[in-house]
Formats: structure tokens, sequence, C-alpha cells
């Protein structure tokens, strides 16, 4: 309990009410008042997800920290909440995040300020809601009310493009959830009215029907991941959206569609997914290979971290689809790593991008001559982008490989290609744009990061090395909830 009130709720609401409050500050003549508001909902957010942390038991798959309260009796919709060991950490990762991109946009964003804040912290509370709920139809409205906060962030702060990008992005999301909704009705039905989605886990239900829903499910959730082929608003989002919401879209709400197919596709539908694997495997496998080929290509810093970001979470689509412990295991490690690196790799062009306006590679040149702090902080999420052992992202691409070993050594030959392709095109990014002499007047004039930019990578450069060094904090936490969703689904697979 935190002010006497249940932890989980706690976490949705107090960044939804802080949120309300920096609204309620107005115009710009506020904006300090604000950004006071901000930082201390941002600081509270994350406080008060740690003893979901300290107080979370690793022996046990069962939900924790539950609470249900009856929402709309008529339907026997619940306001239902939990987390296991699947859910929890990426809680805390949101929180984390959400305070790092307060603090990112203290002096950057000029206009507006509240309005900005204020998207950030409530879209904060709204994740929490998704990783949290147990209730499909609570589960559903916290999906599709993500999307608005985004959808606003891109719109109003965004690049030049931004209303095309915005509406992409808007339109993607929602279609696809729109199948996944029509899947939760069909099981409310089947199981006797229950919207529950533990009850969902324990239906029998004929394969036709199975392969109907994993469809339904797979064009909601690969859209968010996303999946190849249905990626192409990510590059365009990224493009165009400021710096925060580049770091919330790689950094978190990626990390909602591969949560979607651990949490719904894999126990509800057990045997269509065990048949359609081939073809998720195939796709992921696409997505790490292709994906990669095409980041090589790119002259925007910000483009190619988010192709890059497409092909690192096909590593993680490809782990949950080999049906194993290292993969599933791995999947959910690379899950949290590609958070921390591709959130410092967008701040870190975000740092470049307020100094110089420009996110193309050929404007920059010799930047560690000016700027030699910066400079070591990129070359460690550049290094850890490339999969370096010591780095967090070495923990889980290692881990799904080896569970792809034991399924088909082609498809882990396949995904370890990332290992050289990833290094590629990011020191292919890093020695351009910064070795060398200066490369014009533009450098020349560059000043290294504040004490608040330095705070900021510090925290993310702690979280990427302790995690590479010292992965057993965070992997004991998935490995019983893992365990028992694999038994799940091998069970469904030999009864039904």
């Amino acid at each position: 309990m935190i002010f006497g009130l249940p932890v989980i709720s706690v976490t949705i609401w107090l960044p939804i009410i802080f949120g309300v409050l920096v609204l309620a500050t107005g115009n710009d003549k506020n904006a300090p008042l604000a950004r006071m508001l901000a930082l201390a909902g941002g600081v509270l957010g994350f406080l008060v997800t740690l003893p979901l942390y300290t107080g979370f038991d690793i022996t046990t798959s069962d939900m924790q920290f539950e609470e249900m309260h009856s929402w709309i009796n008529r339907f026997n919709i619940h306001y239902h909440l939990g987390v296991d060991g699947i859910s929890m950490l990426f809680i805390l990762l949101n929180s984390l995040f959400t305070l790092i991109v307060v603090l990112a946009g203290w002096k950057v964003i000029e206009k507006r300020v509240a309005q900005y804040m204020a998207a950030f912290l409530i879209m904060s509370g709204i994740v929490n809601g998704v990783f949290a709920a147990l209730d499909s139809v609570l589960f559903y409205v916290f999906w599709e009310a993500m999307l608005i906060p985004m959808f606003i962030i891109i719109g109003v702060w965004g690049g030049p493009n931004r209303v095309y990008a915005a509406m992409k992005f808007f339109l993607y999301t929602l279609l696809g959830s729109l199948l996944m909704l029509v899947a939760l009705i069909y099981l409310y039905n089947l199981s006797g009215g229950s919207f529950e989605i533990l009850d969902f886990h324990d239906l029998v239900i004929p394969m036709q029907a199975q392969i109907l829903i994993f469809i339904a499910f797979f064009f909601a959730f690969a859209v968010k991941v996303p999946m190849f082929p249905v990626h192409t608003w990510l590059p365009d989002a990224h493009v165009e959206a400021p710096t925060g919401g580049s770091v919330v879209l790689a950094a978190i709400m990626l990390k909602v569609g591969a949560y979607g197919f651990l949490r719904f596709s894999l126990p509800i539908t057990p045997d269509a997914s065990h048949k359609l694997a081939g073809v998720m495997i195939a796709l992921s496998l696409i997505a790490i290979v292709y994906i990669g080929l095409v980041a090589l290509k790119q002259s925007d810093m910000k483009k190619l971290v988010a192709y890059s970001s497409i092909s690192h979470m096909g590593f993680v689509t490809l782990g949950i689809f080999i049906f194993n412990t290292y993969g599933v295991e791995g999947a959910l490690l690379q899950m949290l790593s590609h958070g921390f690196v591709a959130g410092a790799l967008f701040l870190c062009i975000g740092v470049l991008y307020d100094r110089v306006h420009s996110r193309e590679i050929s404007a920059y040149g010799g930047v560690a001559n000016r700027m030699p702090v910066f400079a070591a902080f990129f070359m460690l999420f550049a290094m850890a982008n490339s999969g370096l052992p010591g780095t967090s992202a070495f923990v889980g691409e290692f881990m799904v490989i080896m569970g792809a070993v034991k399924v088909n050594f082609w498809y882990a030959f396949a995904a370890a290609s990332t290992l050289v392709f990833g290094a590629a095109y990011t020191l292919w990014m890093y020695k351009r744009v910064i070795f060398g002499a200066v490369a014009n007047h533009h450098v020349a004039e560059l000043a290294d990061i504040t004490p608040r930019e330095k705070l900021i990578f510090a925290v993310l450069a702690i979280f990427v090395l302790g995690m590479g060094v010292y992965p057993l904090p965070f992997g004991e936490i998935l490995h019983v909830s893992v365990n028992d969703l694999l038994l799940h689904v091998a069970h469904s697979k030999l009864t039904n």
C-alpha cells in the first residue's frame, strides 16, 4: 500500500493526476511551474513503482499486488490489476523513462510546455495500465488510450511532416486493434460471460477458431512491435517526433506489442501459436536481416536508429516463437535492453539536433573535438547497439541465439547476422559524426553536454553496463513466470 492505496493503482493514477495538474497551469507564462510539477510527477511516479520490485516474490508465477473492483456489472467487466514476472519490470522501465523525458525536454521545449509535459505524464499512467490490466476490456481501454497522447506529441511538437506521421501512426495502430476487440468479444461469449484474461487462458478452443483469434491478435500486436511488413509507420513517426516522443516510442511503446503476444497469443491460442510459429519466425528473421540492411543505407541518424529498432525487435519475436526458456527470457531481456539503448541513442541524436538542427550524418564530423564527454557516452551506447559483450544488448541477443540453436541452427545463424549488420550501421554512423577533423562551423561552435544531460546519460549508462555485467536481478524475476507460460503452452499442445 502507498498513501493507503493499492500500489498498482498509484503507479497508474498518480502520473495521470500530475499530468492534469500540469495542464491546469495554463499557458507558457507559467512554464517554470509546469516544469516543476512535471518533475515532481516524474520523480514520484518512478518512486512509487519501486515497491513492485522490492516486494516481488520471485518464487511464484501467480499474479501479485492484485486488486479487483466491479466496474461495468452488466457485462461482468472489472477493474482488475496485477503483475507477474513478465510485466512488472516494464512498469519500472516506463516510469523511469517518463522522468528522463521530462528532464530531457526541460530547456528544449519552449512552446506549450505544460501540454508537452502533461502528455508524457498521462501516457505514463496509461501505459502502466496496459502492463497491469488483467481484465481484457480494461486492457483494451488502456491500449487505445495510449495512442492519444503520442498522436498529440507527434502532431503538435513534431517536424515538418508531423501531421502525416501522426495520422499514419494512429491509423495503423487503431485498425489493428479493432480486430483484437472482435476476438475479445468472441472469447467473452466462449467463456460464458467473462472478460478476465486469466479465464481466457483456461479455455479449450478449436484449432480453426484459435487460428482466427491468433490472426486478430497478430494485427494488433505486430503493428506495435512493429513486425515486417507492418513496420512502415515507425521510421516516419520517429523522424517527425520530438526527441521525447522518439525516446518513449522506442523504449516503451514498441514493447507493448511483444507483451501482447506473451499475455494473449501464446496462452490463449497455444496450438495456433505452434502451428503458425514458422511464419512468425520467418517474419522475425526478415526483420533482423533485411531491415538491418535497410539501416545501412540511411543518411538520417533518426531513421537509421528507427530501422535498427525494427531489426532488434525482430530478435524479440524470434525468441518468443521458438518456445524455449532461453528464447523467451532472452526476448524479455532484449526488450528491456532495447529500451535503455535505443532510448539513449535517440537522446544522443536529440542533443546534436538541438545544437545544430540537423539529423543528417553528413552535417557532422569531428564532434569529439568539441564534445568529448558526449562522445564517450555516445560510444558506449553505440557499442551496446552493436551487441558488444558486457553491455545489456549482448545478454538478450545471446540468449535468443542460444535458444534458436536448440530449434534450428540456421535460425540462429541468420539471427546472429545482426551482430555484424548492427556493428556496421551503428559504427558507420558514429565514425562519421564523432571522429575526424571538425567538419564545419556548426560543429566548431558546439559546447559539451550540460550537467543535466550528463545525469541523464549517466543513469542510462549504469543500466546498460549493469545489466550487461550482472543480469541476474532482471533475469531471476522473469524465470518462474516464463517457465509457467511455456509449460502451459506445451501442455495445451499435447492435450487439445
